[in-house]
């Protein structure tokens, strides 16, 4: 789990970083995150309606941008999906 964490969290400061802050994700930065690295994971990664829809169920403050506790969401679940855990 440790090296998870170690991977995770810097990749999410990566992809947000990109537009100067590396403490949020934009809409491009997670639309670039989702098609670069979780393609396999998340249906339709390529379809920018799906990216926002995705995004928008994520953000929870409704700020246009994803903090790593709102992104973790989707790593969460897509981990319980992927391990067969019930949700």
């Amino acid at each position: 789990m440790e090296t998870a964490i170690g991977v995770l969290v810097p990749q999410f400061k990566a992809y947000a970083g990109r537009d100067g802050s590396s403490d949020t994700l934009s809409r491009d930065e997670f639309q670039k995150l989702v098609k670069s690295e979780l393609s396999s994971f998340v249906k339709n990664a390529g379809d920018p309606a799906a990216i926002d829809q995705l995004m928008s169920s994520l953000d929870k403050n409704n700020d246009g941008e994803l903090s790593f506790l709102e992104f973790w969401q989707l790593i969460g679940h897509l981990a319980s999906k992927r391990g067969g855990l019930s949700q």
